[in-house]
This record gives structure tokens, C-alpha cells and sequence, in this order.
């Protein structure tokens, strides 16, 4: 139990030095653009708040959890290169990290 919350911290450590916004971002969005982009990025935000407190989830809170970051990534998929890559990969280690800890609990 001990190496599992040990593996936890660690992983929730890595997610949190990932940069939130990407590197060479430039120019400043219209209205639209902004009311879009919060749209999406508020859903991503919530759903990796998450990742610290993964441990004591219960299982239907991780597979809702895992069920969000799927719906998530279709749209993040429509955005451009660089955030794409960026926020792809952030969510695929959210979306990762709560399938270990379900697959661990399942596992109990």
C-alpha cells in the first residue's frame, strides 16, 4: 500500500510541472476565441484537479473521471499544433493516472 500512494505523489508531482499554458503562445485572443478556449480548458482543469486526491476516489468517481477526459480529448484534438500536443499529453497522463489507481482498487 505503502509503494502505491508512494506512486500516487509521484505522479501527481510530474502532472503538476507540466506548463499550463504552451511554450510560444502568442497574441492576444478575441472574445470568441477566449470563451471557447475557457470552455474546454475549465473542463480540463477540473478534471486534473483531481489527480492529488485520486486515492480516496471511489470507483465511480474515477471511471466518470476517465469517461470526461474521453470526451475531453475530442475537443482538444480540434485545437492548433502546439496546445494540442500539449494538453493532449496532459490529459493522457491524468486520464492514466486515474485508470492505475481504479485498476489498483478493482484489483483490492
Amino acid at each position: 500500500m505503502q509503494k502505491f500512494i508512494s506512486m500516487t505523489v509521484v505522479l501527481a508531482a510530474v502532472l503538476s510541472l507540466v506548463p499550463c499554458s504552451p511554450a510560444g503562445a502568442q497574441g492576444a485572443p478575441g472574445p470568441a476565441a477566449v470563451s471557447a478556449r475557457d470552455d474546454w480548458k475549465a473542463e480540463f482543469e477540473a478534471i486534473c484537479a483531481g489527480t492529488q486526491d485520486s486515492a480516496a476516489m471511489t470507483s465511480d468517481e474515477l471511471k466518470n473521471l476517465i469517461d470526461r477526459c474521453d470526451k475531453l480529448r475530442s475537443r482538444i484534438e480540434k485545437l492548433d499544433e502546439t496546445p494540442r500536443k500539449v494538453y493532449l499529453k496532459r490529459l493522457q497522463m491524468c486520464r492514466d493516472l486515474y485508470a492505475f489507481v481504479l485498476e489498483y482498487k478493482e484489483k483490492k
